[in-house]
Formats: structure tokens, sequence, C-alpha cells
């Protein structure tokens, strides 16, 4: 037993290296059968290659059998070579270019040769095309070179007001400065005017006034610190405003109390010293001295005392803080109507009287009778019928100013700009008290013998069927009813002479009309611009005012007889802020604007009367604030605040333009935004108590509006609803911050991921655009008309030119001893148009620097077709600090070759903004004389703008009105987008700029290049018949370690419907949307190879591998997976109305709940069984896709739910 035992494990041992032997002597023979067939395999696919080859050699040589004849003399001789030693690929290319050398000049040399040109010429093209294939040349597309801003962009200058380098004593420097109506003096006036002040000394606690003080003087402070204080009804001090040195207190108001003789004393308004102090004092009775001497400015400066009312303190209060009644003294200030009284109390009674105006009445009312509501209620006050002011006095048509701006001065005119006193001297101050209220008056005046009042007078009716009718002088024979109307009218218009202040009853005659409206007229509407001096006789006028984030309107005052309203309205030319409606009836005088301006001009004192009845009716409450409010000055360049500094104000831009820039924690810049005209700029900080968290600076010479903290604090004790609108505005800053989100994006912009430009959209509400050509071939003045041609449908626009400007206010206009003049006149411009156009000379003259200098945008014209180069002129603006954005804009004609080599516009120069491709009518580059475009031009102007046109696009541009097509991804639904162009060109509707992802990048970008539905059609239908073709599918299979296919396909697909264009050079500026997996990011591509980048956003994960970005080597997949809908990308590059194409796919929602574990068998049974009830699970492929898109779709929900 125990052999067979040992016996066992022997054998079992024996039988282990059998099997163990036999296993080794099988893997031995399959490696070596799989060796030998990998041999056979690996030789035969050698012979096969090498067979092949032969095969094409010997058809090729047979292709060309006359090389074997041409004789060897022909092609000269040849000198021996030196012999080289390459390296293999040097080898290559050496070989490789001798042989293209003589596939060049091979046709040249061929003798004997019968072939036809074209035939020759086609077989040289395929020679090329096999050697380009074979050596693999590529040709090397130009990139655009990333360029940072300028530090001049992004930072202020480091010097403030500079005090000890001026010429002029710094008292005269400090009064200047913060004393912004003193600007508008000569400087003999405001030298005469500086005599007056006196210095005063103060210690710590010591007033510089009190309540009961008289108020007749302007304080600035030299050194040391100030508090203004405001007494509550409670008897406590609140303080509102810290004046530090350098700043003022005063107030307006009360100077023109001063000059129009109803001096008052303070009532609740104080002021201490907070430390000591010495403080300039300037006594506002100097001022009346100035006027007697100068009489000419005083309707000049009672002007801006009155705009600075308007746009100042009612701009803030009502406009940002929703204040209404507040700021209006609702009690009468009517003057006893002696005259009209006397008249009533006369012979004829009055129930005759109104019985004879009723007769007169009956016939002129309308056929249908008025809306009860109309007569009443808050809600009404703009919906009764509105009265055409018939006698108001036209201004100038756009197309009527075309002359004026091309340099035809009208006859007569006299240079504004002259020594003070002076004839032409009072004609400038009138001229630019007339053209800040919007008022054209004629050079000749008006013959006495018009005005005579010989002419019978007669009630007529006014041309419109408005129920009104006008007392006007007509020849026609008396009535018992126009004598008792006449003597009314005559005794209204006494009363209004002492209200008026007239020296000469003769100012009025002819000038003024008395109407009569029923009940429920609507006299004047809120916004209107041309308003009228309305002087109530009889009857009530009801003054209402819309209240601010809504539709109801609330009464401010009541206008009773003897009392007069819309004359702050006619004394600065600004739009009507509230609505005049006459709820019952009323007969009143009224005065047009222009003849006011008339009267003016005879009798410049007529202003100080009717100023005095605006300043009776602001409220003591408004006279408190005037003393925090503050009009200041800050020069381009100059800071406003720091980051970091204490936040103790707010600021409104009343004119100009500022930049907010951010400084991060390793102290590189960017920019926060841009703020143009009404913006309001710091009031997250102030109302957070917050330190400053941008630094904002003037990008052009700028005027603000300065809100104190404690002026604000103040206002919210006496009026918590404020608190309200505070609130509002708050969430309006904090909800466009988290709109805009961290998406890097810009005006049309040429940045790149980490671009300092990241402002949004800096481009909105410009005011001023300077036009500068690059060089002298460019049409410049058929551009500037084109541009304000389109521009005209959005709004009042002006251009000017050097021509223009010295014809208009003088030859010595553009000198810098009327620097400050012409600064004020071209400010009043812009007060009065929606855009004003600048065109530079085409030489650095004055001018053009006053152009670049006024300039919020410049706009750099070149002629696409022309070589790229840089101008003179920017050569020259290139040393300057210019700190407005540039704009390139590239002109080609309508038959002409598509855009091309932008890129290299944009290298050579040192950082643009952006770029534009306009398509011109051929009228603007015609060669015409001047006169003839001047009246080319004139029938040009008689038709509306082309909204499809290029020029309408760049006005949509500059005035943040652009309209963006964003278009989604989805596959082949994608297809559908085209029917959606169609619809948008047989709507009307115009596109300024394209963006899309996946998809919808390829039909964004056939948009943006053809801009022609049938092309992007064919087009299209031709690229989807190319990606069914099978056999490419099939050839462009590889092994999928990465993805199924190589791309290579897919690529020649989409090159051959793009070729080489890049991004650049796109009609209508594109952008679109890749995901970096790189970086792990959203990328934004607006310049680059075009079919590269929409290849990248059409590149799903598993089916194509990632594109390399050619600029920094990232992997570029589908941007849906980031961004599927990218209208937030649209809206951030500064589009105002998206248009959002959505064709993606909607997820099933409703899925079946299989509790906590799953099994595969259970819902592989469920699948196959038809009896088994059915059930909705995802499977693995669908369930990544849905994680891959988890960003897109939150993206996507975000855009719906979004206000654009």
């Amino acid at each position: 037993m125990k052999q067979e035992e040992d016996a066992s494990p022997e054998a079992d041992f024996c039988l282990g290296a059998a099997l163990q032997s036999w296993g080794l002597q099988l893997t031995e023979q399959h490696s070596q059968s799989t060796m030998l067939i990998g041999i056979v395999i690996g030789a035969l696919l050698a012979l096969a290659l090498i067979g092949i080859t032969i095969f094409f050699v010997y058809r090729r040589v047979n292709r060309f059998p006359f090389l074997a004849h041409v004789s060897e003399p022909d092609f000269g001789q040849v000198q021996p070579t030196p012999q080289y030693r390459f390296r293999k690929r040097d080898k290559v290319m050496f070989y490789g270019r001798k042989i293209m050398r003589k596939v060049t000049t091979l046709p040249h040399t061929l003798v004997g040769s019968t072939a036809p040109p074209r035939q020759r010429m086609r077989k040289r093209t395929k020679v090329l095309s096999l050697a380009k294939r074979i050596l693999r040349f590529k040709k090397e597309y130009p990139t655009l070179q990333p360029k940072e801003p300028p530090p001049s962009l992004l930072e202020a200058d480091l010097t403030e007001f500079d005090v000890k380098n001026s010429h002029l004593p710094s008292e005269v420097l400090y009064m200047l400065k913060n004393v912004r109506v003193l600007g508008h003096f000569e400087k003999p006036l405001f030298l005469e005017l500086c005599k007056h002040m006196v210095f005063v000394q103060l210690l710590e606690g010591e007033h510089v006034f009190q309540p009961g003080e008289p108020d007749t003087s302007i304080y600035v402070v030299q050194d040391g610190r100030l508090e203004v204080c405001i007494q509550d009804t409670d008897g406590t001090e609140v303080a509102v405003k810290e004046v530090l040195a350098g700043d003022s207190v005063h107030s307006l108001l009360s100077i023109l109390d001063v000059i129009t003789g109803h001096t008052a004393p303070y009532k609740t308004v104080s002021a201490r010293a907070a430390a000591p102090s010495t403080v300039l004092r300037l006594p506002a009775v100097a001022f009346q001295g100035v006027f007697e001497k100068y009489p000419e400015t005083l309707a000049r400066v009672v002007q801006i005392i009155m705009v600075r009312l308007q746009r100042v303190t009612f701009l803030a209060l009502h406009n940002y803080l929703g204040l209404t009644t507040e700021l209006f003294n609702p009690e009468s200030q009517a003057i006893p109507l002696v005259s009209v009284a006397s008249v009533a109390a006369g012979k004829t009674k009055r129930q005759a009287c109104c019985g004879s105006e009723d007769r007169l009445e009956r016939p002129l009312r309308p056929p249908e009778s008025c809306d009860p509501a109309d007569r009443g209620g808050s809600r009404a006050a703009a919906s009764g019928p509105l009265l055409k002011r018939s006698q108001s006095f036209p201004l100038p048509s756009v197309r009527e100013e075309i002359l004026d701006e091309l340099g035809k001065a009208q006859a007569g005119d006299q240079a504004p700009f002259a020594p003070p006193g002076s004839t032409a001297g009072a004609t400038s101050e009138l001229r630019m008290a007339c053209d800040r209220a919007r008022v054209l008056l004629h050079a000749e005046e008006r013959p006495e013998s018009a005005m005579a009042s010989k002419a019978k007078k007669n009630v007529v009716v006014a041309d419109a069927p408005s129920a009104v009718f006008h007392y006007a002088e007509t020849n026609s024979d008396e009535t018992v009813s126009s004598r008792k109307t006449d003597a009314i009218f005559r005794a209204a218009k006494k009363d209004l002479l002492t209200l008026m202040k007239l020296d000469d009853p003769s100012l009025l005659d002819g000038r003024v009309t008395l109407l009569h409206v029923p009940g429920g007229t609507v006299v004047s509407k809120q916004g209107d611009q041309d308003m009228n001096i309305l002087f109530v006789v009889s009857g009530l006028l009801h003054v209402y005012q819309r209240k601010i984030d809504s539709e109801e309107d609330t009464c401010l005052f009541v206008v009773r007889p003897g009392e007069m309203v819309g004359q702050l309205a006619v004394l600065t030319g600004e739009p009507l802020i509230f609505t005049i409606k006459a709820n019952r009836d009323c007969s009143f005088l009224s005065i047009s604007k222009a003849h006011f301006y008339e009267i003016m001009r005879k009798q410049p004192t007529v202003v100080l009367g009717v100023a005095h009845t605006v300043v009776k009716r602001v409220s003591s409450f408004v006279r408190q604030i005037d003393f925090a409010l503050d009009w200041m000055e800050v020069e381009a360049g100059r800071a406003v605040y720091r980051q970091g500094d204490k936040s103790d104000c707010t600021y409104i831009v009343l004119s100009g333009r500022l930049r907010s820039v951010i400084r991060k924690d390793d102290g590189k810049k960017r920019l926060a935004g841009e703020y143009g005209r009404g913006d309001l700029i710091g009031v997250v900080e102030t109302l957070t108590h917050q330190a400053r968290a941008t630094t904002v600076h003037a990008v052009r010479d700028s005027e603000l509006a300065k809100l104190p903290t404690g002026a604000l604090t103040s206002i919210k004790r006496r009026y918590p609803q404020v608190v309200t609108r505070l609130i509002h505005l708050l969430g309006e800053k904090i909800l466009g911050s988290l709109q805009q989100g961290t998406v890097t994006g810009h005006q049309f912009g040429l940045h790149t991921a980490g671009s300092k430009w990241d402002s949004g959209n800096p481009a909105s509400n410009l005011s001023t655009v300077a036009i500068m050509p690059v060089s002298e071939d460019v049409p410049l003045t058929a551009f500037a008309l084109e541009l304000k041609h389109a521009l005209s449908a959005i709004g009042p626009i002006l251009l000017l030119t050097s021509d223009n400007i010295k014809q208009r206010l003088g030859s010595a206009a553009l000198d810098s001893i009327h620097e400050y003049r012409l600064s004020s006149w071209l400010g009043q411009q812009e007060d009065i148009h929606r855009i004003v156009l600048y065109q530079a000379d085409s030489t650095l003259t004055p001018w053009t620097q006053r152009c670049v200098r006024q300039a919020d945008c410049v706009l750099i014209v070149g002629l696409g077709e022309q070589e790229p180069t840089v101008g003179e002129l920017e050569r020259m603006l290139e040393s300057t600090a210019v700190r407005a954005q540039k704009q390139l804009v590239l002109l080609h004609r309508e038959d002409g070759p598509a855009p091309s080599r932008t890129v290299e516009w944009l290298n050579m120069r040192s950082w643009c903004s952006g770029h534009l491709h306009l398509c011109c009518p051929r009228r603007v580059f015609s060669r015409r004389s001047m006169p003839k475009l001047v009246e080319m031009y004139q029938r040009v102007f008689q038709r509306p703008p082309d909204r499809h046109s290029d020029f309408s696009r760049l006005a949509r541009v500059l005035t943040g009105n652009a309209i963006a097509l964003v278009l989604g991804g989805g596959g082949a639904r994608g297809c559908a987008q085209v029917g959606i162009i169609r619809a948008l060109t047989e709507c009307g509707i115009p596109v300024d700029m394209v963006g899309g992802t996946s998809i919808g990048a390829f039909m964004g970008a056939l948009y943006s290049e053809e801009r022609n539905y049938s092309q992007i059609r064919i087009r299209a239908k031709q690229w989807a018949e190319d990606m069914t073709s099978m056999v490419k599918t099939v050839l462009d299979l590889t092994y999928p370690i990465t993805s199924m296919f190589s791309g290579a396909g897919f690529n020649s697909s989409i090159c051959s419907v793009f070729k080489d264009r890049q991004i650049e050079d796109l009609w209508i500026p594109y952008f679109t949307i890749t995901t970096d997996i790189t970086a792990s990011a959203m990328r934004v591509h607006t310049d680059g190879s075009l079919w590269r980048y929409v290849r990248a956003s059409m590149s799903l994960s598993g089916y194509m591998p990632p594109l390399c970005d050619p600029k920094d080597g990232h992997l570029l997949m589908d941007g849906g997976y980031i961004n599927n809908l990218p209208a937030d990308v649209a809206r951030s590059m500064g589009a105002k109305v998206v248009i959002a194409i959505d064709v993606g796919s909607q997820d099933e929602t409703d899925l079946t709940n299989y509790g906590d574990a799953l099994s595969g068998w259970w819902l592989l049974w469920k699948r196959w069984n038809p009896l088994a009830t059915k059930v909705k699970v995802l499977n693995m492929a669908e369930i990544q896709t849905r994680l891959a898109y988890v960003c897109c779709v939150r993206q996507l929900e975000m855009v719906k739910n979004s206000e654009y």
C-alpha cells in the first residue's frame, strides 16, 4: 500500500509535467504560426504597394510621352551643381521644390506641342495638385496678434487738479473749477467778478452762515473742511455735505434771487467749519455789476441756472429717487388780474360775455364728444385731445441742414466769438441761448408795420381739429363778440406785461395769442420738445407728472388765473417734464418759444421776471437740496474716484463719458464698464457703505452731478418712500451684474478669453463719434452723410466739420482763447442731439484734435480694396493718449470682391475695439464736386434709410440697438434654421450680429458670409448631401481609441464650404462657441480660421476627435456641452435684441421609477416581451449624453427666463 501511495504522487507529477510541456509546445506553435501569418500579410501588402506604385508611375509616364522628345538644347546648358549631404526631410523638401520649379517652367519650354492652351493649363494644375498632395504643403494663414489695450485706456492720470503749475492764482482757479456757471463768462468778465472775492478765516466750530442771515454769497474752501447742515422740522440738524479743499457751498437759485432782486435769508441751511479753514467768498451782488456793464450775458447765465435746476436737481430727485409732488410748491403764485377784472366789471355783463363765447365756441367743437373719463382723474392726464400749436416756430429739418453741414452758412451770420460788450458779442450770447433752447431766429427784424394795431381782430380756427380756437389778427370787420374778446385780450396783455416786467407794451404785439380750450384737452404732453409759455386768464390748468416705474400720473399743482406755466422748458430747451391738461374750459395767453426769444433780444431783462416765477414754484425742499448737490466738471483722464476710496457720494453723468476699471489682486486691470449721459455711478457702494470697488475716470471732458451721502440720508428720513426706489435701483445693478455673469465678450470684439476689454457693451449710450480717414482716397464726406442718413431714423443727428464750425461760429472759433466757449457750444449740441458726428480733417489740424478729444468713439475709415496700411493721421495720434475706443471700418464696393486680409489691417494698428465691413452704394464712390454731392444727398435725405443696409447696421451698433441672431445646436434639426433665416428676410428684420453653436455655428457662418437666403439654401443643401455619402463615412472610420472617425472627411467637407475664409473677413460680425476641455471652460471665437472653429463647435465626443486650437493647442469640442444657445454671449457683446433659435431635442422627463436597484435582465425582459408594460429607463449612452449637457440645459433655462 505504501508503494502504491508513493507511486501516485510521482504519477501525478509526471502527468503535470507532460501537460505543461504540451501547453508550451502549443503556445510556441501558435506564436510561430501567428508570426508566419504576419510575415506573409506584410509581404503581400509590400508587394501590393510596390505594384500599385509601379502601376501609377507607368501610367504617369505614358500620359506624358512628349517629355521624351524634348530636345536637350532647349533647356539650356545645366551647370554641374555641388553635391550636398541632406537629412531625409531636407532631401525630400529639396527635390520637391526642384520638381515644382520645373513644373512651373514646363509650359514655357515645350516645343512642338499641339495641345490647346486650356488643356495645357489643366494638366499643369493637375501636376501642381499632385505635388502638393505628395509633399503636403500647407498655406499659412495670418492670425490676429493678441493685443492688450494701451495703458491710457485703463489708467487714470496720476496728477490731480494742479494749482501750482497754473499761471492763474489758486483762488481764481478754485472759483472757476467749482462754480460751473462762471465758466460761461469771457475772461475779462470773470476776472472782474474775482475782484469782489474776499478771504474769510474760520476756526473750528465757527459758522460760515446761519439761518436768518442773507443768502447772498458763494463760498469756496481753499483749505480746511466745512460741514453743511439742514435743520429738520423737529429742530435737529443733519449734516448733508462735507466740503473739502477745492469744493464750494452755494445755491444757484439763491444767486438768481439776488439777480432778480428778491434776496431771501437762510431759513434751514447752515455751514460751519469742522476744522480751521480758509474760505473764499464771492458776493452775488458782483453779478449785478457785471450784468449792468455787459447786459448781453444775462440771458445766458440765467439759462444756465435754469438748466442746472432741471438737469441736475430735478433729474436726480425725480428720475432716480422717484420724488414728484415733493419738488413743487402747490401754493398759488398768481398775480391779481387787475385789467381783466376791470373789463369784466364793465358795462357789459359777464353772463353776456360767456354767452357770446359759447356762441363762438359752439361751431368749433368736434363732432364727437370727449370721453367723460378724460375730464378728471390722474390716470387720464395724457389721454385727451392734444393741443396743436399753430404758432410754433419750425425748426430746420435734417434735410435743410445739409447745406450748413457741408459749409453753406446762412447769409448775414455774425461770428459769435466777439469781444464782450460789442454788438457781435451780444449776438453771440443771444445765439448761444437760442441754440440751447432750440430756437432759430431770423436775422432781420420784423417790420413794425406788420405789428401795428391798426389791423382788425377776430376769432379764427386753428388748422388742426383740436377743439381749440385762438384769437389772432385779421382784417375782418368787428363784431359785438369780437369787441368783447378784444377787450379781454388787451386787458390780459396788460397783466402779462406786469408779470414779465416789460417796459415796452409793443413787444407783445403780434407775439401773443389768446386761446380757449374745452375741458379734457391735453395742452402739452410730458416729453414735448416745442413748448409755449402759457398765461392763464380764466379757468384752471392742471399739471401732472408720470410716476417712475408706473403708468399712473400724479397732480403736481394747479395753474390759476394770473400764473404762468411752461417757462422752464422754454428757457432751457429741455423736454417738458410734466403734462398740462385743462380739466374744464380754460382761456390763456400763449407765447411761442421763438416769439419769447425775440422779446428777449430786445429786452434781455425779461428773462429775470420769467425765471423768478420758476423759482417761486420750486418747493423749499428743493432749495435745501440745491445746497448739497454739486455740478462738477472732470477733465479727460482725471479720476472721479479710485478703488478703495471712501464712498461718500453718488454721481450722475450729465454729459461726456466715464470708464470704470477694476484692479485685481495680481495687479492686472480689467474694464468693468462705461457710462454715458444719464447713467448713475457709485450707487451700490454708497448704499451699502462699502469702499469703492473700481476706479472711475473720464474718457473725455465730462459734466457730473454729485449727490452726497448725507443729503441722501436726509431725503430718506424725510421721505421714506425713497428707500423703495433705492432698493429698486440697487436690484437693477445687481441683476445686471448677474445677467452679464462671467461671459467674456465685448462689442464685436477682438478679444481673447483673457482680454482686459471685458465690459459687456462699451459702445452703448454713445453721444459723440469722430470719423477719421486712413488716407485721402477715402470718400469721407459721402461716408459721413450716409451715416447721418442712417442715424436719422434713430434720433436727431448733427454732423460737424471744420468748415461748418468756422462759418457758424466764426473763423476764430478754433483758437485757444475761445476753447471754453467752443466746448460749451459743443456740449449744447450733445444735449439737443442723439449723436453728434465729428468729421475730422485729413491732416492733424486743431479741429482734428478737437474731434478726437470730444469723441466717445473714433471710427477709422479705410478702403477694403486697397493694400492694408496705417494712415499718417493715425501715426500722429499714436503719441497722444486717446482714451476713446477705436473701430476700424472698411468700405467695399457693391460689385467688388468679398472682404479679405482684414487681419493685416488689424495687426498694423496698436489696438482696436472692433471692426466692421460696409458694402457701400455706388454713390459713395462717385467722384462728384461738392455742389453736386450736396444736391445728390438732398434727394437721398428725402427717402427713409434702408434698414437692411450696412450703414443702418453701423448706426444700430453705435446707438446700442444692434439685433443679434443666435442659432443653437441640434444636429440635423439645424437645417430648419435656413427657414428661420428666410422668415427673417421676408419679415424685413435686419441682423447685425450672428452667433451659433454646433450646427448653428455652421448655418450662422453661411449667413454671415452670404447674407443672401437663396445662396445660403444652395450651399447648405450641397453640404447636407455631401454628408450623406456612405463611402466617405466608411473611409473616415478609424480604430476607436479617441473617436470612431478620424475627422479628415468631416474636415474636408466643411473646408470645401468655407475655403480659407477668416472670421474677420465675414460681412456680419460672427462668433462661435466651443468647449475647451484642456482648460475646462467656454471659448468664444471671434477671429481665426472659420472652418476650423465651425468644425470644433460641431465635434461630438466619441464621433469626432477634439480639434487642436492652432493658437494655443487647447483641445476644443462641441460648444453644445457648455452653451447650446449662446444668447447671453450675444447680449454681452452689445446686442439689444437677441433672436435665439433653439432646435435642440426635448429630454424625456417622465421616466420609470424602478426603485433602489435595477436588473438588466428585468429590463431586457420588459423590452422584449410584447405583453409586458413598457418602461422608460435610460441606457448608458443616454445617461452619458445627459451628463454632458447638464451645464447646457441650465444655461438654456436662464436664456429662456431672461428679459432680452
